[in-house]
């Protein structure tokens, strides 16, 4: 599908920051969509290997590919936010500089998105990859969520919600843009895709792919909670972050500004207060982690 329009009709955001092994290859699958009205923005978040020089290479061989280099590493939630801030299409997604996508995914969720306007995001199913780019299975988003209610989608995305591939379908960017987007620490993803929720139906694209990849250099494979809270905010690397209770705030947050009926927020305050009965002990633990944290901080001082 060819199309002469000047200004893209779909934006892509690939934040990268040290993927030379990956990075082109995410490029190319993106390239090689069938549906071609669209600009790829690349933000480098201050790569220290060749990243630089092969996201270049694109950047100069194809007039849909626009690189921006960061002075200094934003951190993954800065560098994100800024390839949103950056993006001038009606619809867009972010897409990883380490995963693919099928060559049909854009032209079916461009459909999806034309023929119903309750539909905020169509996003692909989702196959895990691994280094070598060889399929190792199946993750079940199960996050076709078209219940009309606001609050029913709240509840049935909590329940299923675990790898956070959501964001990386083709959303209406201008209702993105009423969001928090993605937050500056760890699992910032989740508060995003939960808000996301209230502002329309997630469709699940049946033929078309995006491909995962599991490697050792990925997100998920850290386990320091230092190391996590960095990944999303550098200068946040030694400050205590309570996972829970920030979620939580985050997502009465996101309720009590969505433009929904007064009744449907009550019902997801509701739910959040039932979860945290039910989290009680994970909640606790936090506040006591809380004390012990000061403590040590007023006997260092």
């Amino acid at each position: 599908m060819t199309s002469t329009a000047s200004k893209p009709r779909v934006s892509i955001g690939m934040p990268v920051y040290n993927r030379e092994k990956y990075v082109g290859a995410a490029i190319e699958s993106n390239l090689n969509q069938t549906y071609d009205n669209f600009e790829l923005i690349i933000t480098d978040n201050a790569s220290t290997d060749r990243s630089e020089e092969i996201c270049r290479f694109y950047a100069a061989k194809d007039p849909r590919v626009k690189y921006y280099r960061n002075p200094q590493n934003l951190g993954a939630a800065g560098n994100y936010r800024l390839a949103f801030e950056l993006a001038t299409g009606e619809f867009f997604r972010w897409h990883p500089s380490d995963d693919l996508a099928s060559p049909n995914l854009l032209e079916r969720a461009i459909q999806i998105l034309d023929q119903d306007p309750s539909i905020l995001v169509a996003y692909a199913r989702t196959k895990l990859i691994d280094g070598d780019g060889r399929v190792t299975g199946d993750f079940e988003e199960a996050l076709h969520l078209m219940q009309d209610s606001p609050a029913e989608r709240w509840i049935a995305l909590s329940r299923n919600l675990r790898l956070g591939n959501l964001h990386y379908g083709l959303s209406r960017r201008e209702i993105l843009r009423r969001t928090g987007l993605l937050r500056n620490y760890t699992g910032g993803d989740f508060p995003l895709i939960a808000e996301m929720s209230l502002y329309g139906k997630f469709y699940e694209i049946p033929d078309a792919f995006f491909y995962r990849r599991m490697h050792p250099e990925a997100a998920h494979t850290l386990k320091d909670s230092k190391d996590l809270m960095a990944l999303f905010d550098p200068r946040k690397r030694n400050s205590l972050f309570l996972y829970n209770w920030m979620h939580l705030g985050a997502n009465l947050k996101s309720a009590a500004r969505a433009p929904i009926p007064l009744a449907q927020k009550i019902r997801i305050f509701v739910y959040e207060g039932k979860r945290v009965f039910w989290s009680r002990k994970e909640f606790c633990n936090e506040l006591v982690e809380t004390v012990r944290f000061i403590g040590r901080k007023l006997i260092r001082s």
